[in-house]
């Protein structure tokens, strides 16, 4: 009735993981090309369009505001949202360079 218990001989490695590499690069590069790369082209427009900001410009604030740039100094933007109401922005908030003639139809 009592009976001996063999362990059974531990098996070898599993094969297949070069397979499951090149399921995970291919992951990796499905990821980047759907997220990381187009963030990164949205956020090297979204830059280039802060550098070329003018004096004149009108301009969308990210909290919605219509303002004609007035003055530009480093990382600050002083925007005039009406007559002789002017107010310090970090130009990182400006979302959106709107054609001239929008901040006069806003108000």
């Amino acid at each position: 009735m009592i009976s001996n218990a063999f362990a059974q001989a531990a098996s070898g490695p599993a094969s297949g993981g070069s397979g499951s590499l090149i399921l995970l690069v291919a992951f990796v590069a499905i990821f980047w090309f759907l997220l990381i790369r187009p963030q990164q082209k949205r956020m090297r427009a979204h830059q280039d369009m802060v550098n070329a900001l003018k004096v004149g410009d009108e301009i969308i604030t990210g909290g919605g505001v219509l303002a004609k740039v007035a003055d530009i100094k480093d990382n600050v933007a002083i925007v005039e949202m009406t007559k002789d109401v002017k107010v310090k922005i970090q130009k990182h908030t400006i979302t959106a360079v709107v054609p001239k003639g929008s901040t006069e139809q806003a108000s």
